[in-house]
């Protein structure tokens, strides 16, 4: 029988020794959330198909219950967005794959053209009342992609990220409508697949109570860094 070659050194348990900080990479991420919070805001859909992949925001202007609090907030500038997702590249989840000049791709204009569809089949919502505003990244800076879409919205805590969830859903297709529809299809109903799920879900009254109450508290707190409330922590 052979002999057993002995095995690497293991050393105690040590937390600190497996705890990742880098003033640089944090410096990193605000410098980015200062270029996003500058970059134009279009219509929803923007004007233009365009290739390339990012984040987005979306923003609520008008004056339909229970969001008409946005316009208030946004009378000014477009600081505090509704909704807040990202548009990977092809092969992203898989190989971190990059996308190239020569390949280009719209999986950013995609992704703001399939939120303009799902506004557009309710009835609750009008389209013109709705902007959004991007950032695109090329090439290795892709793999920033999730790591800001979370920072901002810890920061921003838009609404149909932090409360109301579903907008970014998509069909589930054929044998799984036993699950439930989402949170924002019980308050948005129209979206046909939703009304194919058959699960269990809160009453519309319920969801629309506990949007005012996540309303009430946007824009009542001082600026911080992650604060809800938006302010000057990145400019």
């Amino acid at each position: 029988m052979a002999k057993k070659a002995p095995a690497p050194t293991r050393e105690p348990f040590d937390r600190t020794k497996h705890v990742y900080k880098n003033d640089a990479f944090v410096e990193l991420i605000k410098d980015a959330i200062r270029f996003f919070n500058g970059t134009p805001v279009h219509p929803l859909p923007p004007p233009e198909r365009f290739h390339g992949s990012g984040i987005y925001a979306l923003y609520y202007t008008g004056q339909a219950e229970p969001y008409f609090k946005y316009a208030e907030l946004n009378r000014l500038a477009y600081d505090f967005p509704i909704y807040l997702g990202k548009a990977v590249p092809k092969g992203w989840r898989q190989s971190r794959a990059e996308q190239t000049d020569d390949k280009p791709s719209p999986e950013l204009y995609s992704r703001l053209s399939q939120h303009a569809s799902s506004i557009n089949k309710v009835d609750s919502l009008a389209i013109e009342d709705f902007s959004c505003r991007f950032m695109i990244f090329d090439g290795p800076s892709s793999d920033m992609i999730g790591t800001l879409e979370a920072s901002v919205i810890k920061w921003k805590k838009p609404l149909w990220n932090s409360f109301l969830d579903g907008f970014g859903n998509h069909d589930p297709g054929k044998g799984r409508y036993e699950q439930s529809k989402s949170d924002w299809d019980v308050v948005h109903p129209g979206r046909t697949w939703a009304n194919k799920c058959k699960g269990k879900t809160p009453t519309r009254e319920s969801l629309l109570s506990g949007i005012e109450t996540f309303l009430s508290k946007i824009g009542q707190s001082k600026s911080l860094p992650m604060d809800p409330s938006g302010g000057s922590a990145f400019q």
